[in-house]
């Protein structure tokens, strides 16, 4: 009778957020760790002469306080005051809060594809993957009648044509590159588009700087006003694996500060305000046991498959730093977004479980 009563508490729940909920914005950023996410700049890292790249008072000017959640308010500020206030965060470790990769790789696409199609398929296992066979929760909510049209995807990384597999899928996809041309540009789209053509390239073609993906991703949203969004940010992947930890950080603080935008956007928009989705995380770990290791990824280096997510919702209950004893999967990502706007995303492939707690009171 309990567990009933506990399912049905479960349900009334998400029929209520849901009900709040029209639009929703998903955003990842390569790569970044939880360690600073829930701690802030880490101070043997930003000591090694390795790693600061003679720029350790930068770093520790910008970013340094006595305690963790100083650091962690100096590097994320809108985390640690808006989603603390009003969301939920999970994945600091601390307080056995676990959130993983169900996939065994601990790299970009097999992390990405987990994320979007609730399902970590060993056979997706290289960086170079072609076209996802899968269904995301991305196309199939683009299939919904009331959302045809309405989604709409912008990264950094080119890989995100073929992650979200843009061909088939019918959605747009504006990766790396790739300049926006749905029909009516607007004037602030027709300039990204032209500084992006123009822009530095330090990864060659692989990917853009992430100052053009989201300038983009905010002109469409401006002009085009979709109901489900998705921004993934690279930079903090790619300094991380450069080793140079003060463009690591000061992408992730940049990152927080997109994500203030995006939210003041929102809640001054009639279409958005109250009515909007944040939902945040990233696509893999990082190293934490070996120091040296923070630059690198993958099944080889331990701790790599631990990660972090961050939700807030009008409906959803403001927990803020989740504290509880919790193991949650990658893999349950797909179906909470779907959750969140009102929908059971379905496909041919197994798809896990949406995260409880995220509508639990």
């Amino acid at each position: 009778m309990r567990i009933i009563f506990s399912i049905a508490l479960f349900l009334t729940a998400l029929h209520a957020a849901a009900q709040k909920i029209e639009n929703i914005i998903v955003v990842t950023t390569d790569g970044l760790r939880w360690q600073e996410v829930y701690g802030g700049m880490d101070s043997a890292i930003a000591n090694n002469k390795k790693f600061h790249r003679g720029d350790s008072a930068y770093i520790f000017k910008h970013y340094w306080a006595a305690t963790a959640e100083e650091r962690r308010s100096k590097l994320m500020p809108f985390m640690w005051s808006t989603f603390a206030a009003k969301g939920q965060l999970y994945g600091n470790r601390k307080y056995n809060n676990y959130v993983n990769n169900a996939n065994p790789y601990w790299f970009s696409y097999p992390g990405y594809s987990e994320i979007m199609t609730g399902y970590a398929d060993t056979a997706i296992n290289s960086n170079g993957y072609k076209p996802n066979p899968h269904v995301t929760v991305l196309e199939f909510l683009n299939q919904q009648q009331k959302l045809k049209g309405k989604v709409a995807a912008f990264g950094a990384w080119e890989a995100f044509n073929r992650i979200l597999n843009e061909e088939r899928s019918g959605i747009p996809v504006i990766a790396a590159f790739d300049t926006a041309n749905v029909p009516a540009l607007s004037s602030e789209q027709q300039l990204v588009n032209k500084m992006l053509k123009d822009s530095y390239r330090p990864w060659h073609e692989d990917e853009c700087l992430d100052v053009f993906t989201h300038y983009a991703a905010m002109a469409h949203l401006k002009a085009k006003k979709p109901n489900v969004l998705y921004i993934a940010y690279g930079e903090t992947d790619e300094w991380a694996h450069a080793g140079q930890y003060r463009s690591y950080l000061d992408a992730a603080h940049q990152v927080d500060a997109w994500l203030q935008q995006l939210w003041n956007y929102v809640q001054s928009d009639p279409q958005y305000k109250n009515k909007t989705a944040l939902f945040i995380t990233t696509d893999h770990g990082r190293g934490y046991a070996v120091n040296a290791e923070w630059t690198s990824h993958g099944n080889s280096i331990k701790d790599a498959s631990e990660i972090w997510f961050a939700v807030m919702a009008p409906g959803l209950a403001a927990k803020g730093e989740v504290k509880l004893a919790q193991q949650f999967y990658q893999q349950q990502f797909a179906q909470t977004i779907a959750r969140l706007m009102g929908y059971t995303y379905e496909a041919k492939h197994p798809v896990a479980e949406a995260v409880p707690a995220v509508f639990s009171k």
